[in-house]
């Protein structure tokens, strides 16, 4: 369902008119029935209430006095999209708005985010926010971002990072066609410098490949970006061959004549099983003469005295109501019966890849909880989400190589409530990771699995190493990161995965590692595990995934030559255990070493530093090994001992920090 506990929710509002079928046309303006708690507004309205050219120039002129007020802003990348957003607004909007959490209601996904004042002035025409709200755009705390955020209820995904906001659809349009079975519609608006985006060409494919006929896509080609002309400026017919060449439908119309938009609109909806896009023809600044296609004015407000002088010349200040169209009736598909959690078992001193262990858990946390889908970049049969893709092929959705379009899916997805995991080679999470990062501010909940991590891939060479992940995700705001070592380690964070908020990363091995814990072991998020410990240990080895297992190696060539070593597994590096590092260093005299698969920048080693020099900070002397030089292709062995992340590298790096200890 939409996000209804985010923000303030509006009283509800009266009765509203039934359904307009897909294939009628547009209502008469003005039309729609009511009792007499829907006529008090209307009273408040103008004759021209319904008139989408009067409600047109109101979204202007509010988003020219949003916009000076703040004294910045995006109004001339609003007024462009005016008569696009009034015709929908006003005669094919399914938009609950007092009841934002009504999962029939169509999503609205502004892609061009700096267009924001045109959305606030839609709400406030919608009667959901007061003109002293409107008004507040930009201010401290006010929640009219500059960019749109979902502290608004009626808001699903944070937009402003352009090329995001269609991928983000189609997630949310796979859910209602697949996953629920509601006939909710996605309509988009498309700004046309974002069409050079790649990830507009991955959501153009997926939406074909997948035959979403609920996603429409609203481009508001206006010809001008920040600096000058788009690549394509006004011809739309190379955007429209575009699209066609993808499997969509394509509608050219001038995007100013509101009687073209609603035809375009009508015909859109036509097409159960392919998604339309509506090429727009408009003029950037539309309607104001100072502004109206003059190149310069991207992101600039009006002063005082231009913006009076506009507002003069769109025919003043209106105070039009639309109560847009209640959704059509209908209930999600019930999901399916769910089971106990039987998560998969391991025996100790058995060799599993953790990889495995991340495929066995996530199928069988399919079976016992109903929210839970799967995504992956056609890399399944290595990341082993084809067990779930097996087990649970009704809520496992095929990304391909498309990892932008597989983040943002996965944030649509939660969007509609479900609990999304999606996976790939770690390495190539890197191409996604703006999407990773705009999806906390989002505040999306989504798990992403990033495998074949570190030099111990082995042969493939540095391309597919992820070397930079844990740094990535530990720099997103909230997240949690995690790297088990072991598969009944694994198959419990899994488990945990699901009901952490925020973005949660599991990092897994490529090569088989020996199972270390039993099955009923607890891994709660934010803590560590002390392996070796005795009295008087001379130094700490904190480790993570696979150099655990060489940690556990070096503390016994350390134990035959009589030196004593306290082994740390930091499977939670993000929240990182901080007392229990503190902890363990202090015991061990601050003689501390930390060894990770992975560049020295960012990861398990800087975690480590941050929290020995954090609120009780620990005096110590902190050896660092990490991945340093740029690897090349050799056995997991070999490139382990060249990067001197290795069981002698790590008892080597002890004897010289001990030596040089005060006994």
């Amino acid at each position: 369902m939409p996000r209804a506990e985010k923000g303030r929710s509006p009283a509800p509002p009266g009765e509203r008119s039934t359904h307009v079928p897909h294939d009628a046309p547009p209502r008469e303006h003005g039309s729609r029935g009511g009792d007499d708690r829907t006529g008090e507004r209307r009273r408040r309205s103008t004759e021209q209430a319904h008139d989408p050219r009067e409600l047109a120039q109101q979204l202007r002129v509010d988003s020219l006095r949003a916009s000076t007020r703040a004294g910045s802003g995006h109004p001339t990348s609003s007024l462009s999209a005016a008569d696009l957003m009034a015709v929908l607004l006003c005669d094919y909007l399914r938009w609950d708005l007092g009841h934002p959490e009504n999962p029939n209601n169509d999503h609205v996904i502004f892609s061009k985010g700096h267009a924001s004042p045109l959305l606030y002035a839609m709400f406030k025409a919608a009667g959901v926010i007061s003109d002293a709200e409107l008004l507040s755009f930009r201010r401290f705390r006010s929640r009219l971002e500059g960019h749109p955020v979902p502290t608004l209820p009626w808001v699903d995904v944070a937009t402003g990072s352009l090329g995001q906001g269609l991928p983000f659809g189609v997630g949310i349009a796979l859910s209602g066609k697949y996953l629920e079975k509601i006939p909710y519609r996605v309509w988009v608006l498309l700004g046309d410098s974002e069409m050079s985006e790649g990830s507009i060409w991955e959501a153009f494919d997926h939406a074909r490949h997948y035959q979403l006929g609920n996603i429409i896509a609203i481009l508001d080609m206006n010809r001008l970006g920040q600096r000058g002309q788009t690549p394509l400026g006004w011809n739309s017919a190379a955007y429209a061959e575009r699209a066609r060449a993808f499997g969509w439908r394509a509608l050219e119309i001038d995007g100013h004549d509101p009687s073209a938009i609603s035809a375009a609109y009508a015909e859109a909806l036509r097409a159960p099983d392919a998604p339309a896009l509506i090429v727009a023809r408009t003029m950037k600044g539309r309607g104001v003469s100072l502004v109206e296609d003059k190149d310069g004015w991207h992101g600039k407000a009006l002063d005082e005295a231009q913006c009076a002088k506009a507002i003069e010349e769109l025919g003043g200040v209106r105070d039009i109501v639309i109560e847009p169209e209640a959704p059509a009736p209908g209930q999600p598909a019930p999901r399916p019966t769910t089971e106990p959690l039987r998560l998969p078992t391991y025996e100790r001193s058995t060799d599993v890849a953790t990889r495995r262990a991340y495929g066995d858990a996530l199928k069988a946390l399919g079976a016992a909880r109903a929210d839970i889908v799967a995504l992956d970049g056609e890399v399944n049969n290595s990341t082993f989400a084809q067990e779930f893709a097996e087990a649970h092929p009704d809520r496992y959705f095929e990304m391909f190589i498309s990892e932008q379009q597989m983040v943002a899916a996965a944030v649509g997805m939660s969007v509609r409530r479900w609990s999304p995991f999606a996976s790939t080679f770690a390495a190539f999470l890197s191409r996604a990771y703006d999407f990773v990062r705009m999806a906390a501010v989002s505040r999306a909940d989504i798990r992403l699995c990033g495998s074949h991590a570190g030099v111990s891939i082995g042969e493939d060479g540095p391309s597919q190493m992820g070397l930079e992940d844990l740094a990535m995700m530990r720099a997103v705001h909230g997240s949690t990161v995690l790297y088990p070592c072991c598969a009944n380690q694994t198959a419990r964070l899994v488990a945990a995965m699901a009901d952490q908020e925020g973005i949660v990363y599991l990092r897994t091995t490529r090569e088989k590692t020996p199972v270390l814990y039993g099955s009923t072991e607890p891994f709660p998020i934010g803590g560590s595990k002390v392996l070796r410990e005795a009295p008087h240990d001379h130094v700490t080895i904190i480790a993570a995934g696979i150099t655990v297992h060489e940690a556990l190696k070096a503390h016994a060539a350390l134990e035959a030559s009589g030196l004593s070593a306290r082994v740390v597994d930091a499977y939670c590096v993000k929240p990182i255990d901080a007392a229990g590092i503190r902890a363990a260093v202090r015991a061990t005299a601050g003689n501390a070493i930390v060894v990770e698969d992975h560049w020295a920048e960012g990861g398990l080693g800087d975690a480590v530093l941050e929290s020995l020099a954090g609120e009780e900070p620990v005096a110590a002397r902190v050896v660092h090994l990490a991945v340093r030089e740029m690897p090349g292709s050799g056995s997991p062995a070999e490139l382990l001992h060249a990067a001197e992340i290795d069981a002698s590298s790590i008892a080597g790096a002890a004897r010289r920090l001990c030596a040089l200890s005060p006994s």
